[in-house]
């Protein structure tokens, strides 16, 4: 039997309307990923999502960015290697603080917005996110983009790797995601948002906005809380992987 995860970035805003979705998408998923208080975030947010998340057996995951606050960590940036390092180690460590008033682990760091998707082009920012992970925990887990830099990187570093793909975003023919600058770059048709799940899942493959079929291994779908509808997809892309036979489960359990 295939097993797939199903994660969700979460944590990016202390509004109690989106705080109420994101307890509702935690009925779905398996793993998350938590904003670290950089780029969005905060202490009192981690802490409640991370009680949440302990409680129903949900995979915890770091996702630092760019110290952005403005654009939310989705503008790229050029820093030097030792303080992208110092980014991640921060607030990956932060996260694992916060964990721990809760009794909960951190099991992996997956970055965030312009940081990841830097990372999955460029070789050197890839092992700077690495170096950091590795410096914090080797037994941390490493999502990053399938077949990408940062994949090969955790590998190199010996880390394990989470391939992951999109079923809320626009891919390019290149296997990269389209900038949310761009239109069309998020998907919001829930029917759309399924039948790419289960082909992501089924047969490696997903369609590019021009047409074109991308190759695609992948151990974790993605889903956006701050994608409207974000609950109502967890459940149906949930609903959908199960009933087409698919185990639901976070790494650790496959």
């Amino acid at each position: 039997m295939v097993t797939i995860d199903l994660n969700c970035d979460i944590g990016e805003s202390p509004d109690a309307e989106q705080l109420a979705r994101e307890e509702r998408i935690l009925e779905y998923v398996t793993s998350v990923n938590l904003a670290c208080g950089v780029h969005a975030g905060s202490p009192r947010v981690m802490r409640r999502l991370i009680g949440l998340a302990r409680a129903r057996g949900i995979a915890l995951g770091a996702h630092p960015g760019y110290p952005d606050v403005e654009s939310k960590g989705r503008r790229p940036m050029t820093l030097p290697p030792d303080e992208v390092e110092a980014w991640v180690a921060y607030q990956v460590g932060a996260l694992a603080g916060i964990a721990a008033l809760e009794g909960a682990r951190v099991a992996h760091v997956k970055p965030h917005g312009a940081l990841y998707n830097q990372a999955a082009r460029d070789q050197r920012l890839a092992e700077c996110v690495a170096r950091a992970v590795v410096s914090v925990d080797r037994r941390l887990r490493v999502y990053g983009l399938a077949g990408s830099c940062m994949i090969e990187a955790a590998k190199r570093l010996g880390l394990t790797a989470v391939e992951e793909g999109f079923v809320d975003r626009a891919y390019r023919a290149d296997g990269t995601l389209v900038p949310r600058s761009e239109m069309g770059a998020v998907l919001h048709d829930e029917r759309e948002v399924v039948e790419r799940a289960l082909r992501l899942v089924g047969e490696g493959v997903v369609a590019s906005a021009d047409g074109q079929e991308v190759r695609a291994h992948v151990d974790t779908i993605c889903l956006h809380a701050d994608t409207d509808g974000s609950d109502r997809l967890a459940e149906r892309v949930r609903r959908a992987l199960e009933g087409a036979g698919f185990r639901v489960a976070a790494p650790h359990e496959a």
